[in-house]
């Protein structure tokens, strides 16, 4: 077999949505250059269904789970903002493909480049340029008044208890490692981890964490209580959200905006760490603090620290092993990301 053969067994996902002309024009790009390189696209059904009606060239491209199973898909590359990042760790969830992300949107908290570096990444990725981060993620378990599990799913950024109906509160029990720790009513409460720090944690007044600091942050939306601050856990912690049967109506799980399930009262929502990690393809290394100035547009003029002085920015620790190291930054996804 020679070379050529065996780059053409390489499938590299392409993740893009057709709801804009230049996204559109961006899959066909990356598609050309991954075959010019002798690897094989692939497509999520509904994504070649859309860029087809949009007038796209991809109706020859490998389907997602009927030509290639997921477990083949080397790496995702991601043409969107963080939604569409959200939507192609869904997609390669049963693999072990790491998705990169090429920001087509505003924000863009997770995505690793700019759309302007298009051609470089694809390139980097053909000559396997990159290295994988790992990021953690939740389980997310729904049991009812038996305390059977009766769904179950998972969330790179939070899970969201709400109320189903506006007009009325959700009254829930807060419980840490099977201890109650307060009842009140509320909009709702979110459990986050670091990725999804920025997110809706951040707009419910949740704490922005570090990136080094493996934590679950639990935030009340809304309460009705004195002792109702956010809480930051460890992740060996289990936090579990029980709707009380006193409550006079229904409430709704979101978990990343993406997967919702109806919660009766005496509902139990219970989250703690997975033990399968989302994995993130990486390109460049960055400081965690000049991406939050950047995507937030914080002020920093008067700043007189050595890069100021120096003109030069402080480097990064060096990894510890260079053959399996992986980003010491890790960013998170903006809270452009909505139910």
């Amino acid at each position: 077999m020679n070379d050529a053969d065996t780059e053409a067994q390489r499938s590299i996902l392409v993740v893009a949505h057709a709801h804009r002309a230049d996204t559109v024009a961006a899959a066909e790009r990356v598609v050309a250059a991954l075959r010019a390189a002798g690897a094989r696209p692939v497509l999520a059904l509904d994504d070649g269904e859309e860029l087809v009606q949009a007038g796209s060239s991809l109706a020859d491209v490998a389907v997602l789970g009927i030509d290639v199973p997921v477990t083949e898909i080397e790496l995702a590359i991601v043409l969107g903002g963080d939604g569409t990042i959200l939507r192609a760790a869904e997609l390669v969830r049963d693999g072990s493909a790491p998705v990169l992300g090429i920001n087509m949107g505003h924000v863009g908290f997770l995505a690793e480049i700019e759309r302007d570096d298009m051609d470089e990444a694809v390139r980097r990725v053909i000559a396997r340029e990159y290295e994988v981060e790992d990021r953690m993620a939740l389980q997310v378990r729904v049991k009812d008044t038996a305390d059977s599990v009766i769904y179950e799913t998972w969330a790179l950024n939070e899970a969201t208890v709400e109320k189903a109906s506006r007009e009325r509160l959700l009254e829930v029990v807060v419980e840490i490692d099977g201890r109650p720790l307060s009842t009140f009513g509320c909009d709702g409460m979110v459990v986050s981890t670091p990725t999804g720090s920025t997110a809706y944690n951040f707009s419910a007044g949740g704490p922005v964490i570090w990136p080094t600091v493996e934590a679950i942050a639990v935030v009340p939306l809304s309460a009705h209580a004195l002792f109702a601050k956010p809480l930051v856990v460890g992740p060996e912690h289990s936090v579990a959200i029980e709707v009380l049967e006193r409550t006079n109506g229904t409430g709704i799980l979101w978990c990343d905006g993406r997967r919702s399930h109806d919660l009766p009262p005496g509902a139990r929502v219970v989250v703690r760490r997975s033990d399968r990690p989302v994995r993130l393809a990486r390109l460049h290394p960055a400081q965690f603090t000049d991406r939050l100035v950047r995507k937030f547009r914080l002020p920093v003029e008067g700043w007189r620290g050595p890069a100021a002085i120096t003109g030069v920015m402080p480097t990064q620790r060096p990894a510890k092993d260079a053959a399996t190291a992986v980003d010491v930054e890790i960013d998170v996804v903006g809270s452009e990301v909505a139910p």
